[in-house]
């Protein structure tokens, strides 16, 4: 009895000791993190501009990293982890269950475990890169107590792999929300998906226009950077180290490399593609002996499964987790269901050479070595417009294109059964449409197809499956072959002026017929007299906008009304909207909807006579992203546009709840025009401002320059920054 009473005794004293060697572990640990990030913080310096704009040195390029990742925390901690908690699947432990959607869809793809292998088997430099990265988020954590992470505590390097491609929207977007609902779970729950009336959808993209030297006034080229994306997705800054790196321009936030942007030698624009390289396949699933399994060719295969656990939380703040079985063929995870038939979806899954590109191309320093870089084939959501010191100018298609097989139409789900329909491999680089150095000295994207990105230059349509383009030209497009076609003698100021030319050429289209039905009209017909002082307005216009014309105030309220009406309409035809306001919708409804823009301006402004600067307005209160709007609170009049109807330079903005006047969140969020010779010089201009926090003086003071296309100069060089210089000093 007396040895068990002593063995008993030991019992909770090993416990305690087992638990004060964790402890001291625990502690141990934490201390060489400390001291690492110490060390690493040691070697970077960053440079704060007169704009706020960080100018981050590292002796190497993972010392850069680390003192980047830590000035975006500084600029904006939210927006980093946001992405992050999107991008891992994690969103709904900081919102709640409505987010467990959009979890799910990002896990479907998404796996910790298969991240954190790549991350053990990545190439030595990369995995400095992310363990860089990590450190310098982690760092910032630990110097700034006040700051509350909503749900990631604490950053791992592999946690980078989720997020390896900059796009606004990345092809898992592709994967409804609420039918992925339907398919997993039920009705029944709300869903974090905003839900806006078409006519307030802003199209998304950019635009990017090279200009070779031969059509410039220095013999330099020039690059137009101009990203159409959410405002404030990005952040600007300059990283450079003593290994050779040296790049500027937009950074998604959390992201440890330059999206957009340039560095002594090249540039690089990316701009949403319209090239198909997400496709659906419809399954044919069959149940055989309580199994799933699914028709392909002869044969019956197995149905995938596996489980996912979501995290959520409660409305209270407790944790909960819902999980789900989900399903899966060789073409990809299922997603949905239709006409009985269960649809996979297929898209890039390569976050490691995703990653890999992402960095290697903004060290590239000529058109041969950036194209080595693209051979990693991990781009498949963007065109790209490249230019460089050399006089070189290119157009890439995205690099991720799948082969396939042309009978079929990959713009619907294809018949998954059916081994024909399968994806083939990738394109090489050379057999994508593409540019280099086109005799007419221009390139140009607007998120459209590539057979017009030089004029008569262009790669034939004729020469490519019809999957490389799937959307075909738009206005955007229209207007800068306009502006471009026979010009030269251009530099940074006459490229900037082209960036904000005010011409709409999709209403100089609409307009005139819309004319037309009116004096078509019988002069007995009420619309007649009622409409008579809005047509004479629209008859005289120039179709240009600008803050003080109130014929673009009209024609965008009528527009808007128009085409929510016939995006909305039977299109048994496959015409695009444009084609339907002005072929399918008819008089009547063109009329109609021009009285009831009338209305609406009258309701709420008292005239249906507005200048456009009264109704669209810039306006940053707080840095929530999910924007707040209030009429009573000081905003500045924005003279563009929406992109929709042909205007270059975009502003996305509409009613909100609340609110008569027009705010953007979308749009022009990045702008700068680029020129290289001797030394690369550039101007840009953000959005609002560098940071985050609304006391800081750098949080709204570009935003008069924003709305009138004012770009301040970027300080690239040592020389340039001299006497801007707002703080000097290393992370912590």
């Amino acid at each position: 009895m007396r040895n068990r009473g002593a063995k008993a005794a030991k019992r909770p004293i090993r416990a305690l000791a087992l638990a004060l060697s964790l402890t001291l572990a625990a502690a141990a640990h934490a201390d060489n993190e400390t001291a690492r990030w110490h060390s690493e913080a040691q070697a970077v310096t960053i440079t704060r501009d007169d704009w706020g704009i960080a100018h981050v040195h590292g002796k190497t390029d993972a010392d850069a990293v680390f003192g980047m990742a830590y000035a975006q925390a500084e600029d904006d901690f939210n927006r980093v982890e946001t992405n992050y908690l999107n991008s891992l699947g994690r969103l709904a432990e900081a919102e709640g269950e409505s987010a467990i959607w959009s979890d799910l869809r990002q896990r479907l793809f998404i796996d910790s475990a298969q991240l954190q292998s790549q991350y053990t088997h990545s190439p030595a430099w990369l995995k400095a890169l992310m363990n860089a990265w990590a450190d310098g988020l982690n760092d910032y954590l630990a110097t700034h107590r006040d700051v509350h992470p909503r749900a990631i505590k604490h950053f791992e390097p592999w946690m980078a792999l989720s997020f390896s491609e900059g796009s606004i929207g990345g092809d898992i977007e592709r994967v409804s929300l609420k039918q992925l609902q339907a398919f997993y779970g039920h009705a029944g729950a709300a869903v974090a998906v905003a839900e806006t009336p078409s006519s307030w959808v802003e199209p998304s993209g950019s635009n990017g226009i090279a200009i070779a030297p031969k059509l410039t006034t220095n013999g330099h080229a020039l690059l137009l950077i101009n990203p159409h994306t959410s405002f404030y997705f990005r952040s600007e800054l300059q990283m450079e180290s003593d290994a050779g790196l040296d790049a500027y321009g937009a950074v998604t936030w959390g992201q440890f490399f330059i999206y957009q942007g340039f560095n002594p030698h090249i540039g690089w624009m990316h701009t949403s593609t319209t090239a198909d390289a997400v496709d659906e396949f419809a399954e044919t699933i069959e149940h055989k002996d309580g199994k799933l399994f699914y028709r392909y060719g002869s044969e019956l295969r197995p149905v995938s499964t596996r489980k996912i656990s979501v995290p959520y939380r409660r409305g209270d703040g407790s944790m909960a987790e819902r999980t789900f079985t989900v399903y899966a063929t060789h073409h990809g995870p299922i997603v949905r269901e239709q006409d009985g038939k269960w649809i996979a979806i297929a898209l890039m899954n390569k976050p490691l050479q995703a990653l890999e590109q992402s960095w290697l191309r903004t060290k590239a320093s000529d058109y041969a070595s950036y194209m080595k870089v693209a051979d990693l084939k991990a781009n498949s959501s963007n065109n790209t417009i490249f230019a460089d010191d050399k006089g070189e100018i290119a157009y890439l298609h995205p690099q991720f294109i799948p082969k396939r097989d042309n009978r079929f139409d990959y713009t619907k789900p294809v018949d998954g059964s059916d081994p024909a329909t399968d994806w083939q491999g990738l394109h090489a680089l050379n057999e994508l449409p593409h540019l280099i150095n086109p005799p007419n000295g221009w390139i140009m994207n607007t998120n459209d197809w590539p057979y017009s990105a030089a004029g008569p230059y262009s790669p034939k349509r004729e020469d490519y499956p019809r999957y490389m383009d799937t959307v075909g030209e738009n206005p955007r497009g229209v207007h800068a072959t306009m502006l471009l076609t026979g010009k030269q003698g251009f530099s940074m100021e006459s490229l900037l002026t082209l960036a904000f030319d005010s011409y709409l050429p999709e209403f100089a289209r609409q307009i005139p017929i819309l004319v037309h039905d009116y004096d078509a009209l019988p002069a007995s017909d009420p619309l007649k007299r009622k409409l008579a002082g809005q047509i004479a307005m629209l008859r005289n216009w120039d179709y240009r906008w600008g803050i003080a014309s109130m014929p673009t105030t009209l024609a965008v309220f009528w527009g808007d009304i128009l085409w929510d009406k016939m995006d909305k309409a039977d299109n048994a035809e496959g015409l695009s909207v444009y084609d339907r306001m002005a072929e399918k919708a008819g008089a009547q409804a063109r009329l109609q909807a021009l009285a009831e823009a009338s209305d609406r301006l009258v309701k709420d402004f008292g005239s249906w006579g507005i200048p456009w600067g009264e109704v669209n307005r810039f306006q940053r209160i707080n840095d929530d992203i999910a924007p707040h709007f209030d009429d009573s609170k000081p905003s500045i009049p924005v003279p563009f546009t929406s992109s929709r109807w042909g205007s270059l330079a975009s502003f996305g903005a509409h009613r909100w709840p609340g609110t008569k006047r027009y705010y953007g969140t979308s749009g022009n969020s990045f702008v700068a025009v680029v020129e290289f010779g001797d030394k690369v010089h550039a101007r840009a201009v953000t959005a609002g401002g560098e940071s985050g926090h609304p006391d800081s003086a750098h949080f709204n003071d570009e935003a008069e320059r924003y709305t009138t296309g004012n770009l301040r100069q970027v300080y690239f060089w040592p020389e340039e920054l001299q006497g801007h210089v707002q703080k000097v000093y290393h992370p912590q």
